[in-house]
């Protein structure tokens, strides 16, 4: 009896190494997830230029550069420990608020998860500091050291990763191909770019120029530029702005006019305090504002800012912080919905410019056919005689003999159409069919 009896287990505390570890798949799924991270670390420095570059798809290497803060020797040790971090500052009495988040990463797991299953260094220099470096590999760490920074700027901080995942060997059976893991690193670093317009962004893939976009100015006409160089000119050209505002709620950005559509929602981007989302109740959102304007199976292209204290809305909802969740979700449906309907009914009937390129050029086309139609010269006037429907080439005589084989054919030719001549006056009058002149018969046979 007392054998059946399961014995009681030891409950017992994960090595750090095996927390890290835990703390990576849940962060870091993919490399488009650790260039995220690392750009937003890189972006809450404030950077102003960000320069990104990949091999293999992230897996082989990552390397992220950038011109912003910096850090010191010892902030570099304390930067690789789990849930260190700068973005969260108490107050006087000690305690801190994770609902007033004001930054794109506080959790303070990306370095030490990213460095826990890769080859990891960093190095970097803060004003006033000498540049230091620290090297790690599966979490075990050597440094900081002296280095020779080779940054963007007079301080910054340079992260390069490689092997991403050798130390978890199962992950990598679970990556896709190369192309798509490029994929979705370019989709990443769009969305962080069409969020900072002010900043300077680029990526190189295996050593190619991908995607390269200069710094905009502030304000709504820097970033339609950066929108239209991203979705591109026809969305520049075609976008209605968006700029309202209610119960402390801000809405801002550019739609795309209804005629500019396309056959999936990928061309929709959401951004939440300068935070890329992926939220389905705001994109059904955008459905219901165009819905008296679309087909069911066309989609808009829309660029949304939602901007509103940091107390209404948790973005700790999801590990990757790709999901929110808002306090009042109705007054931001509400007023999605109203910005975007006063936006369209405001444009009134006008159509996007590859719509109206479109039908100008097929109205062109119609024109210069009609013309050449009814500028043609009027048939010669012919008499009804079995000889008016041959025609005796200049030089040959029909009394001789004919040519040897089918050669005759070539001086036949078809009956002339009759010789219809518009005089601008419509006319329901039917003329009687006139006789065949000199008795010709009324049937040809050729």
């Amino acid at each position: 009896m007392a054998d059946s009896v399961r014995s009681r287990p030891e409950i017992r505390k994960l090595p750090p190494d095996v927390v890290n570890r835990i703390a990576a798949g849940e962060v870091v799924e993919r490399p488009a997830a650790a260039v995220k991270e690392l750009v937003e670390n890189a972006l809450d420095a404030g950077a102003r230029r960000v320069t990104i570059s990949i091999e293999a798809g992230g897996l082989k290497r990552i390397i992220i550069e950038d011109d912003g803060c910096g850090m010191s020797a010892d902030d570099l040790l304390v930067a690789l420990e789990r849930h260190a971090t700068s973005k969260l500052v108490p107050d006087a009495g000690g305690r801190v608020d994770l609902l007033n988040i004001h930054t794109m990463g506080f959790r303070g797991e990306a370095l030490p998860s990213i460095a826990s299953v890769s080859r990891c260094s960093i190095s970097s220099r803060a004003a006033g500091e000498d540049a230091a470096e620290v090297f790690v590999e599966a979490g075990r760490m050597e440094g900081p050291r002296p280095a020779a920074f080779t940054g963007r700027g007079e301080t910054g901080t340079r992260i390069e990763v490689r092997d991403l995942f050798y130390a978890t060997p199962a992950r990598l059976k679970f990556m896709k191909g190369e192309r798509a893991e490029s994929m979705a690193v370019t989709d990443t670093v769009k969305r962080l770019a069409m969020a900072n317009p002010h900043v300077a962004i680029s990526l190189e893939n295996n050593g190619r120029n991908s995607l390269r976009y200069a710094a905009e100015a502030e304000g709504a006409s820097g970033q339609l530029a950066r929108l239209g160089a991203i979705m591109g000119r026809d969305f520049r050209e075609n976008a209605l702005e968006i700029d309202a505002e209610r119960e402390g709620v801000r809405l801002a950005g550019f739609a795309g006019l209804p005629t500019l559509n396309r056959g999936n929602a990928q061309m929709q981007f959401l951004f939440v305090n300068g935070r890329p989302v992926k939220d389905r109740m705001l994109n059904g959102v955008i459905r219901a504002a165009y819905q008296d304007f679309l087909a069911r199976d066309r989609h808009p292209l829309a660029a949304l800012f939602v901007d509103l204290d940091p107390e209404y809305v948790d973005v700790n909802v999801h590990p990757a912080k790709t999901e929110v969740r808002f306090r009042d979700a109705g007054n931001v449906r509400g007023l999605m919905i109203g910005a975007l309907r006063h936006a369209l009914a405001a444009a009134g009937h006008r159509a996007s410019t590859t719509v109206a390129n479109s039908a100008l050029g097929k109205v062109r086309i119609e024109e210069v056919t009609s013309a050449n139609l009814w500028s043609l010269p009027p048939a010669p006037e012919r008499q009804a005689s079995p000889s008016s429907y041959y025609r005796q080439p200049s030089g040959i005589d029909f009394d001789q003999p004919l040519p040897p084989s089918g050669d005759v054919m070539a001086g036949l030719h078809e009956p002339p159409a009759p010789d219809y001549r518009h005089d601008g006056a419509p006319s329901a009058r039917v003329e009687p069919e006139a006789p065949p002149a000199h008795g010709m018969p009324a049937d040809f046979p050729l």
